[in-house]
């Protein structure tokens, strides 16, 4: 039973921003070569011009895309090997921080009321609104791990749910649901290692699901 309920965490517009662009050039939304306006990508988003060009800042430094002098930026792209070392790190650190939040965190009642919160959503059938309990549930454990350099790190690394080419919003949102609930349980029970393996699990199957539009893209279809 959950004492109280408390506004539920997101991340800042830069690094949201950045993660929808992270997200749409991984899955071959916007491809290589293509133009990508800030007017054009804050209309799209819904956000003004500012977080753009601070999320065109961060995927700059990662090597996604090329900034144009008043221009916007060029997508560059990625390859298996870009999308493998992103995850990698991701897994190494989000794994850390749940490892962590396991062992360190005395008040887990956020986190128990985003994965409640979840899995009223999917048992009622609402995927739609399922990724942003997702990207709530990551936040959490960062806040509670109680390292901040590792915050900002796994943050500016986010790219929200790693839809494979073939899986539905659907599908994925009840894996996902399943995966976070065992992630809950070994924080809950102050498990760091179990913890470390299932988050570890979690984030290398987003991988694979994201390396099925790269796939699909070298195959022609």
């Amino acid at each position: 039973m959950l004492k109280s309920l408390r506004p539920i965490e997101m991340l800042p517009a830069r690094e949201r921003v950045a993660s929808a662009l992270r997200k749409a050039i991984m899955s071959q939304y916007f491809r290589k070569g293509e133009e990508l306006s800030i007017d054009k990508v804050a209309a799209m988003l819904g956000v003004s011009a500012t977080p753009v060009r601070e999320a065109y800042q961060i995927l700059s430094s990662e090597g996604l895309i090329k900034l144009r002098p008043n221009k916007g930026a060029i997508v560059i792209g990625m390859n298996e090997k870009w999308v493998r070392d992103h995850f990698g790190v991701r897994a190494v650190l989000e794994a850390e921080a749940a490892r962590l939040t396991a062992i360190r965190a005395t008040d887990i009642s956020s986190l128990e009321q985003i994965v409640t919160k979840s899995g009223n959503l999917i048992e009622d059938g609402d995927y739609s609104s399922y990724a942003d309990l997702n990207q709530a549930f990551h936040l959490a454990i960062w806040n509670l791990c109680g390292n901040e350099k590792l915050k900002s790190m796994v943050s500016n690394l986010w790219n929200g749910l790693s839809l494979g080419a073939r899986v539905t919003v659907e599908d994925y949102a009840r894996i996902s649901i399943t995966e976070h609930i065992e992630i809950f349980h070994r924080i809950e029970e102050k498990d760091g290692d179990g913890a470390y393996r299932l988050m570890y699990k979690h984030i290398i199957r987003s991988m694979e699901s994201m390396l099925t539009h790269l796939s699909e893209e070298e195959s022609g279809n």
